[in-house]
């Protein structure tokens, strides 16, 4: 009780589980496709995108949300207009056709996070979904020391050469159903790292991934938002 005591005289809330916008202090959202006033407005903003997120059709920079690192780069440059940017958190979402985990577990799920070579903005992230103010507990989400009680694999970082066993071992002992949410730009696609000869070109190339968390990091309630579609309860 002590901790329900302390809590409680903190004034910290639980937040809502539908915001408006994502917590102050949290990343801003992805750049939208945004039509621009001529042909070089886009290909210059095709050109400082570091992970080639950003790509110039005509006068139209159309964005790849898996791909985006939050550099702000596309921000106001030298004369280059600003991409339009959304600021919600659903930002989950499939990458192969599975039905969502039974009923029994909307109240009871398990997650295990795999470090495969996170530079830890995403690890600090997955934290803060059991601080007071995310409470993933409300949910029935638990976070387990290992993958043979795990439902769901947590995978964060761009998979280093010393991490592909230890990931491929993980989802093996995992007891089925299973399912894998890859979090975070690195573990979707290798991010700014990968592929390279020392990170795979994200957590798929290493075991089969149904669902990704875009972002540099993504915010928690995005990483929530995931966890809730593994269950059936959000799309």
């Amino acid at each position: 009780m002590n901790w329900f005591v302390r809590g409680s005289l903190s004034g910290i809330r639980t937040e809502r589980y539908a915001v408006d916008a994502p917590p102050s202090g949290s990343t801003p959202g992805f750049p939208v496709d945004t039509a621009l006033a001529t042909v070089a407005d886009a290909a210059a903003l095709d050109d400082v995108c570091p992970t080639h997120a950003i790509a110039a059709q005509g006068d139209t920079a159309t964005v790849d949300r898996d791909r985006c690192v939050h550099c702000m780069r596309c921000f106001p440059s030298g004369g280059n207009p600003a991409m339009q940017w959304r600021g919600d958190y659903d930002w989950a979402h499939e990458t192969a056709r599975r039905d969502a985990l039974p009923a029994a577990f909307r109240r009871s799920l398990h997650v295990r996070v795999v470090d495969a070579g996170d530079c830890g903005s995403c690890l600090n992230e997955i934290a803060h979904l059991n601080d007071p103010f995310y409470n993933a507990h409300r949910f029935g989400i638990f976070i387990t020391p290992t993958p043979r009680h795990a439902d769901v694999l947590l995978v964060v970082g761009p998979v280093t050469a010393n991490m592909r066993e230890e990931l491929r071992i993980a989802y093996e002992a995992m007891p089925e159903p299973k399912r894998v949410v890859a979090v975070g730009a690195c573990a979707v696609n290798g991010g700014v790292f990968g592929p390279s000869i020392m990170c795979a070109g994200g957590a798929s190339d290493i075991v089969p991934v149904d669902l990704v968390v875009p972002g540099c990091p993504p915010p928690p309630l995005a990483i929530l938002h995931a966890l809730r579609m593994v269950c059936g309860e959000q799309q």
